[in-house]
């Protein structure tokens, strides 16, 4: 190699033996010398040490860099791809040459450890990280995380004997997983089960987990992970007992089952038993720094099949187990007493957009959660997709690169290493706070889901898995021929626990079936009364919380625009007929709430400001840019207030709300959208999680989801918040879906909702307004907010002091009211009630009814929306619809689109539907 080449080459470098060899290359380049010819042989054996030594530096430096590429990480025996920095021949080196230079070159732990010479200390480099262990680590920018991680593999701090592993209680171990899955394999044939097995060293790594973060004080850890491998994590880890999963596969467990206080896990039957989710409080033991037992309590979170889109959850859930929400301000993070731990697919990691997004998620504010442990459960297939179809990247790992998250591949069958990954794994997340990545390298023993025959697309791969042995297996024979254990023990261990799942099969079949919890389409829960007077403070207290919300430190400069915007809050209470719009009424909710001690979380895209500028919960310095937040300085608030501008994504933010809310039930959480049309972007999230998280697995939320929704000739994409998805899966009480149309409707909603989150806590769903968020007719008076109550049902009232003059009866649902209400014809049209649904699900049968019999008289009743006739409220409420009376239909007909993409023909179509409701009364009264 040139002197130039080798200065080249180190400007790649990042690792310990750098300095030492850009220093020996400076000296070489920098030297005056007389022409070779003339060199005394001395000084010419002199330079060529230099620069063998810069040589050396540079091969040990690649290895670090490129060793990965060599390790031997593949349980099936596939050739690494290597790389050509490794060889010796690059450098224009051989043994010989490495063998008289001094082992001090290679730089590092290595360098210090008392190696005779450079070529003995890069065999040993070359075991370190071309081993059965492969190491990323150059991505991550920070160096002093470099460095530490590179003392850590070179000392090999977290392997034997440094870290011992007691190898008799790791066979055990490994025997109970291995007889559980052969058991399951044996006793029920082509049911599914997702088996672990080529992949069995997950059980002890995540026992090896738990009992280290334990020792570190956490007090819990959250797991979310997909279906492979997850009932014997269940069993193993969760502590499910057998006798249940053996149950559940003979069939003696019938019906949905709910959980409960008592239960030890989430409301498992309500689904398939592998998105089963658990809790445990686990009792650690045997910890290696020798402090006291101490318990963790670990929680699977419930899982559906659409793969990855759990991980926003479990962060989200993270998240709220950090936070102390009981006090003044901002809630205040203990990023150590928790920890995330998300098992990957190989196939799914790479393949599934929220990854990403919810990786994205790890350094932000009001999202991180003190770094995150990733295990990909690698058995290098994707159901029948090879990886070479399946991403376009080498590893299923290198995505997390750009998030500069230390990876380690590992070969799921060395046992050894795999713990020694999941130890530096959770002491690099202890000490740098920061998400660590191991990829655990194994295989799928059968096919994806037993009932396959994996031979049809994977001929090959497959005929190499049945001759090859278990870990299991290779791990008991190496014990026996290193005298660690007896010849025969191992398979005398599995015998008998097949024996004991055997006598467990037994006594389940013997035993009465298990009887679950009766089902019915009945709520739940007791359903919050509709009519319950809401208990509301008092003229007095509001005015004091308007007057703090409105105050700023002496030395603030508040924004002249927004000085003149506040006066109108100002005078709030001073005035009977001053007006509170929207985003004041929403503060006012928010203060009165956090001072009786519900705590309050609110994020969304620009949800600080407000996508329409109605909110402003933070205030900016007009000269420093300082941040002042009213609401986390309230006098006598006794809960936290948060609120955050969250990332351009609506799966994972949307996701990590829900998970918050399940672990926080207190606390009332709230997530807006920018626009309710991107709701959309997280439809998996809705689906899998929101509306159906209850029914299928007993988790409670309060979350609250807030949707700007309305035809104001902004087009297709900006004016939608899907209300109709929502009405089509609402069912069994299991959200509520409201559309308010004053600023006082919505303060007695928050308020309601923050009510019922220890009683009767349910999704709620709100279309937001946009225009009507300063409309006159939106606005309400401060009287409005200490007198009134929710009400599901709006009469018109005009109309009600005259119903008998009402000819037509208009029901209608947000912001088309306040259209027809301010058309100059609405004056005229005495004969017309306009009539509100404040809330759409549960439908306020009782309300409507109430109101219908008081305009008995009129024949012509009808749904009036703004949406098309397939989007909207308009099937839902014909489905619910109970009177007599027929219900006739004015709205946007059929479409595609949900809106029209030009302004002049929106302004038409809107100006038809409020002529139709105005006009022609006599000939529809008949």
């Amino acid at each position: 190699m040139t002197t130039t080449a080798a200065v080249d080459r180190l400007e790649e470098f990042y690792g310990p033996n750098a300095g030492y060899a850009q220093e020996l290359i400076e000296r070489q380049a920098t030297a005056t010398a007389p022409p070779v010819t003339e060199l005394p042989r001395a000084e010419l054996s002199a330079s060529a040490e230099v620069s063998a030594a810069a040589a050396a530096a540079a091969l040990a430096q690649s290895i670090r860099l490129f060793g990965h590429l060599a390790a031997r990480i593949d349980p099936l025996g596939s050739e690494p791809p290597g790389d050509p920095h490794l060889d010796f021949g690059a450098y224009g080196l051989r043994e010989d040459s490495l063998a008289h230079l001094p082992a001090s070159v290679v730089g590092g732990a290595v360098a210090r450890a008392n190696f005779p010479n450079a070529l003995e200390a890069i065999r040993r480099l070359e075991q370190l990280y071309c081993g059965s262990t492969g190491y990323e680590i150059a991505h991550v920018e920070d160096p002093d995380e470099r460095a530490w991680l590179v003392d850590a593999i070179e000392q090999e701090r977290f392997r034997p004997p440094h870290d011992p592993v007691d190898e008799r209680e790791l066979l055990d171990r490994l025997t109970e997983v291995s007889a559980f899955e052969r058991f399951l394999h044996r006793a029920y044939p082509g049911q599914t089960r997702f088996s672990v097995e080529g992949l069995g060293m997950l059980i002890p790594m995540l026992d090896e987990l738990i009992t280290d973060v334990a020792a570190q004080g956490t007090r819990s850890v959250l797991l979310g992970m997909a279906h492979r491998g997850r009932l014997n994590v269940l069993a193993h880890v969760l502590g499910k007992p057998y006798a249940r999963i053996v149950a559940e596969f003979e069939g003696r467990e019938a019906g949905p089952r709910r959980a409960s206080s008592e239960s030890t896990d989430e409301g498992w039957a309500g689904d398939v038993k592998y998105h089963a989710g658990a809790r445990r409080a686990y009792q650690s033991s045997d910890l290696r720094d020798g402090t006291d037992r101490r318990t963790v309590n670990v929680v699977m979170a419930p899982n559906p099949s659409h793969l990855e889109f759990v991980n926003p959850v479990v962060e989200g859930m993270a998240r709220a187990t950090t936070d102390d929400r009981h006090r003044r301000g901002p809630a205040l993070q203990d990023e150590k007493a928790s920890l995330a731990v998300l098992i990957h697919g190989d196939a799914s990691f790479p393949g599934q957009g929220v990854v990403a997004e919810t990786l994205n998620l790890a350094r932000l504010r009001g999202y991180s959660t003190g770094g995150t442990l990733h295990l990909i459960a690698n058995n290098q297939l994707g159901f029948t997709t090879e990886p070479r179809d399946g991403r376009s990247t080498l590893y299923a790992s290198d995505l997390a690169k750009g998030f500069e998250m230390p990876i380690v591949h590992v070969n799921a069958d060395d046992p050894i290493a795999c713990l020694a990954a999941i130890r530096l794994a959770v002491a690099y997340r202890a000490r740098f706070s920061e998400d660590f990545l191991i990829d655990l390298i194994g295989y799928r023993r059968w096919g994806h889901n037993e009932g396959d025959d994996p031979s049809f697309t994977q001929p090959r791969t497959y005929a190499t898995i049945e001759k090859k042995q278990t870990v299991r297996e290779g791990f008991a024979s190496d014990l026996v021929k290193r005298g660690v254990v007896r010849e025969g023990d191992p398979e005398a261990f599995l015998k008998a626990g097949l024996d004991e799942f055997q006598r467990i099969r037994e006594s389940v079949r013997s035993a009465p079936p298990s009887v679950a919890d009766s089902h019915s389409n009945a709520p739940l829960t007791p359903a919050l009364s509709q009519r319950e007077r809401e208990v509301t403070p008092t003229w007095e207290r509001l005015k004091a919380l308007n007057n703090a919300l409105v105050a700023f430190p002496p030395d603030f400069n508040l924004h002249p625009k927004l000085d003149r915007a506040l006066q109108r809050r100002r005078v709030a209470f001073d005035r009977p007929d001053a007006p509170i719009d929207w985003g004041h009424a929403e503060t006012l909710a928010f203060a009165s709430l956090v001072t009786e001690g519900v705590p309050i979380r609110l994020t969304g895209q620009d949800t600080v400001r407000g996508t329409f500028s109605q909110r402003h919960l933070a205030f900016y310095d007009a000269k420093t840019g300082a941040p002042f937040t009213p609401l986390s300085s309230l006098p006598e608030q006794r809960a936290s207030f948060d609120v955050y501008n969250s990332p351009l994504s609506e799966s994972a933010t949307l996701g990590f709300e829900y998970g918050y809310s399940i672990q926080a039930p207190e606390t009332l959480v709230l997530w807006e959208a920018q626009y309710g049309d991107f709701i959309d972007g997280a439809q998996v999230i809705v689906d899998e999680f929101i509306v159906s998280g209850q029914a299928k697995w007993g988790l409670i939320s309060g979350l609250v989801v807030l949707l700007p929704h309305a035809w104001e000739g902004q087009g297709p994409d900006h004016s939608s918040g899907r209300l109709e998805r929502f009405l089509e899966l609402a069912a069994e009480d299991n959200i509520r879906v409201a559309n308010c149309t004053t600023a006082a409707q919505y303060y007695f909603l928050l308020r309601r909702q923050a009510r019922s989150l220890g009683t009767d806590a349910r999704p709620l769903v709100v279309m937001t307004p946009k225009s009507l968020l300063r409309h006159p007719l939106a606005a309400s008076r401060a009287s409005d907010l200490v007198e009134g109550r929710f009400a599901p049902v709006v009469d018109d009232p005009n109309a009600s002091k005259h119903p008998h003059r009402v000819k037509r009866v208009v029901l209608c649902s947000g912001h088309i009211w306040a259209e027809v209400e301010a058309d100059k014809r609405r004056g005229q049209a005495e004969d017309v009630a306009l009539v509100r649904i404040e809330q759409l699900y549960p439908f306020p049968t009782e309300d409507v009814a109430e109101v219908l019999d008081r305009y008995s008289q009129a024949r012509d009743v009808v749904w009036l929306q703004e949406e098309p006739r397939n989007m909207g409220a308009w099937t839902f409420v014909e489905r619910h619809w109970g009177d007599t009376r027929a219900l006739r239909y004015i709205g946007r007909p059929e479409r595609a689109s949900p809106a029209e993409g030009w302004s002049e023909a929106h302004a038409a179509e809107q100006q038809r539907i409020i002529t139709e409701t105005l006009e022609g009364v006599r000939t529809h009264a008949g």
